[in-house]
């Protein structure tokens, strides 16, 4: 058995315990089609007003949406989400299907788990308060901005996510009333490129954020059309690339398929 091997193992071994399936890792050989498998929900509610979480609450993979007042699925700034979680809650085994409205508020320190976005709607999740956020397994498409806005102080961990049809995959804020350093750290991310510009992160380099990327697969981009670390002073872009101070990543840590 080769190390590759044993490293594959491991790696599928971890995300089978966070309810990932296997689908979502790629061999050299396996076609762009197959790379993330989608789970079924098992059944769908409709949501007029926002959901509020505290603890730990498993959806059991039910798919929600927006309805009434949380219908929106578009780009406009404001919208309630579906689920507004509290301090330290937890929110697991859940879809979230079209519209999908502001889709996920962390009030402060927040875990999703296993959470699949169908159809992005303003944002994937928006994290506020807090100082420790964490995205473990699921995976989002068809977002027309941003999958991930982070608005507060802190650090967020993205792992084992699937992400495709969007534009950016995480977003410090740019022009927030009240800024901060901030962090980011991907591992185990799939990607699948459009054929247009998209960014996994982007970081605020004149607030010194710091971005890290581990284990990045990028299918269907042949072109290099995906930017792994988009640099911003604020809002204004500033440039792209590893540079060990701000975007900590090296060639190694980038696999196209």
């Amino acid at each position: 058995m080769t190390p590759r091997t044993n490293r594959r193992r491991t790696l599928v071994g971890g995300l089978a315990s966070l309810g990932v399936t296997i689908g979502m890792i790629t061999t050299g050989t396996a076609p762009a089609a197959q790379a993330a498998t989608w789970p079924t929900p098992t059944s769908s509610q409709p949501v007029s007003a926002t959901i509020p979480v505290s603890g730990v609450v498993d959806g059991g993979m039910k798919r929600y949406y927006g309805a009434g007042n949380l219908a929106g699925g578009g780009q406009q700034e404001g919208q309630d989400p579906i689920f507004r979680l509290a301090a330290g809650a937890t929110l697991k085994n859940v879809v979230i299907g079209a519209p999908g409205a502001d889709g996920i508020h962390c009030q402060g320190d927040c875990t999703l788990q296993n959470v699949w976005w169908e159809d992005v709607g303003e944002d994937a999740a928006t994290f506020r308060g807090g100082s420790t956020y964490t995205v473990t397994g699921g995976g989002a498409r068809k977002a027309a901005d941003k999958v991930f806005q982070h608005n507060g102080p802190g650090t967020v961990n993205i792992s084992n996510f699937a992400v495709s049809e969007f534009k950016t995959l995480y977003r410090s804020c740019g022009d927030c009333s009240t800024q901060y350093t901030r962090r980011v750290n991907l591992s185990n991310i799939e990607v699948t490129g459009t054929g247009s510009t998209a960014r996994l992160v982007g970081i605020n380099v004149n607030r010194n954020d710091v971005a890290t990327l581990r284990g990045i697969t990028i299918l269907n981009d042949a072109s290099r059309k995906v930017v792994p670390c988009q640099k911003y002073n604020n809002n204004t872009a500033v440039g792209t690339g590893p540079d060990g101070t701000n975007c900590l990543y090296s060639g190694s840590d980038i696999t196209y398929r």
